[in-house]
C-alpha cells in the first residue's frame, strides 16, 4: 500500500507538474478548461446556455467536419495538462476515422496526427479498459491523456471526422494553463501514427521513420494482427526493437531482445497494464494484440536524428513444425539464409515472418513544433481489411 501511495505522489511532483510542488503557485499563470460548455475557454464564459443548467455538455460532428477542441491565439504561451474525451458511437470506424491533430505556435503542419483510439493508447480500433502513467481508459468508455504539452505562441487542437457517419455526441475537456514562459530546453510534444497491413519478410516494421532534430523519444503503443493463414497459432513476437540514434546507419546503438521483452514481460505475453508498459488487449483466437512501452524512467535522447524498427520474427516449436509441414508452410530460418528450411534437418526455432498487420502510434518531444515526418495514412488505408467496418 505504501508503494502505491508513493507512486501517486511521485508522478505529479517529479514529472507531470514539471517539478512544481503541489503546494506552490507560479506567478502569472492561469487555468483554463476548454469544453462544449466553454469552447473558447474564456474567463467568466462557462455554462452560458440553459441558464447554466447543463445546456451544452456535448456536440456532434458530421462527416468531413472539423471540431476545434482547444485554441489559443498568437502571443499566448502555456501548457496542455490533461485531455479527457468520450463519444457515443465507439465502433472501430470511429476509433480509426476520427483523427486528432494538434498544432503549436501557429504552425500549419500538425505536431500530433493520429486516429483517436491510437493516440489515447488503444489499437486495432478496439476500446478496452487500461491504466498507465500517461494514458488511461478507466472502464473502456473514455479517453484520458496526462502528457504535458508546452506551447510558446498559441496552439490549436482539432478533431476531424473522416468517416461517412455522424458522431452524435462528443464530450471533452482540454485542461491547460497559460502564462508560463518556457525555456530553451522545453520541447514540443508530437505523436505519429503508422500502419503496415501486410509486412514483408526480413523488412523490419518501421514504427518511427527517420526523424530529424533533437529531442526525447517518449514511447509507443502497438497493434498487431498476426498472419494465421500461413503461420497458424504460432508465436509472432520474437522481434527485437532497434533504435538508430544520431547518424546510425546499418546497425543501431540500442537493440532489445524480443517483443514481449521490450514491454517488460517474458516467455509470451499475457494481459496486464502497468505504469510504463503493458499488454492491454489480447484475442488469442484471432491472434490480435495491443501493447505499449513508455520511456519515462529510462529516457531515450537523440541529438540529430532517430529511427525505430522492430523485426518480424516468430518461433517454431515441435508442435508447430508438424502443423506447418501438414499445412505446406514454407519456413525461412531467421537470418540471411535465402533458402527455405528443410524440415528434416530443422533444429532451430526462430523464423522470418511476413503478412502480419502492424500499426502503431509513437510519442516524442522535439526541439521544434513541426517534424519532417510524412502525413499519416489515409482513412481508407487505416480501415483496410479491418473486420467489422
Amino acid at each position: 500500500m505504501l508503494k502505491k501511495i508513493y507512486w501517486l505522489i511521485l508522478v505529479p511532483l517529479s514529472y507531470l507538474s514539471n517539478g512544481q510542488e503541489l503546494f506552490q503557485k507560479p506567478d502569472n499563470v492561469q487555468t483554463r478548461w476548454s469544453s462544449p460548455e466553454n469552447p473558447a475557454a474564456e474567463k467568466g464564459k462557462g455554462g452560458l446556455e440553459n441558464y447554466g443548467r447543463k445546456g451544452r455538455a456535448h456536440v456532434n460532428l458530421l462527416p468531413s467536419d472539423t471540431l476545434v477542441l482547444a485554441y489559443e491565439p498568437e502571443g499566448v504561451s502555456g501548457t496542455i495538462r490533461r485531455i479527457w474525451m468520450t463519444i457515443r458511437e465507439k465502433d472501430k470506424k470511429m476509433q480509426l476515422g476520427l483523427k486528432l491533430n494538434m498544432y503549436w505556435d501557429g504552425e500549419t503542419k500538425p505536431a500530433v496526427s493520429a486516429p483517436i483510439g491510437y493516440f489515447f493508447g488503444m489499437g486495432l480500433g478496439e476500446m478496452y479498459p487500461f491504466e498507465s502513467a500517461l494514458f488511461s481508459n478507466p472502464e473502456g468508455r473514455s479517453y484520458n491523456c496526462y502528457v504535458p504539452m508546452p506551447f510558446r505562441d498559441g496552439m490549436k487542437i482539432i478533431l476531424i471526422n473522416e468517416t461517412d457517419t455522424a458522431q452524435s455526441a462528443i464530450f471533452y475537456d482540454v485542461d491547460y494553463t497559460i502564462g508560463e514562459m518556457h525555456g530553451d530546453d522545453h520541447l514540443y510534444f508530437h505523436a505519429y501514427y503508422r500502419r503496415e497491413d501486410s509486412t514483408e519478410m526480413r523488412n523490419d516494421y518501421e514504427f518511427l521513420p527517420k526523424l530529424e532534430g533533437s529531442g526525447r523519444f517518449l514511447g509507443v503503443n502497438f497493434g498487431v494482427e498476426a498472419n494465421q493463414d500461413v503461420f497458424l497459432d504460432s508465436w509472432w513476437g520474437e522481434g527485437e526493437v532497434k533504435i538508430y540514434l544520431d547518424g546510425d546507419t546499418d546497425n543501431p546503438t540500442l537493440c532489445g531482445t524480443g517483443t514481449e521483452d521490450y514491454i517488460g514481460t517474458g516467455w509470451g505475453q499475457g494481459l496486464y497494464s502497468h505504469q510504463y508498459q503493458g499488454s492491454s488487449y489480447i484475442d488469442f483466437e484471432e491472434m490480435r494484440f495491443c501493447f505499449y512501452r513508455y520511456h519515462v524512467p529510462d529516457p531515450v535522447y537523440f541529438n540529430t536524428d532517430i529511427r525505430m524498427t522492430i523485426h518480424q520474427i516468430g518461433c517454431c516449436y515441435q508442435q508447430h513444425k508438424e502443423k506447418f509441414q501438414k499445412n505446406g508452410t514454407v519456413l525461412y530460418e531467421a537470418g540471411n539464409n535465402p533458402a527455405p528450411t528443410d524440415y528434416e534437418d530443422y533444429n532451430g526455432w526462430l523464423f522470418e515472418r511476413y503478412g502480419d498487420d502492424w500499426s502503431s502510434c509513437v510519442y516524442f518531444y522535439l526541439d521544434k513544433p513541426f517534424s519532417n515526418l510524412p502525413e499519416i495514412h489515409s482513412y481508407e488505408d487505416r480501415i483496410k481489411n479491418i473486420d467489422g467496418i
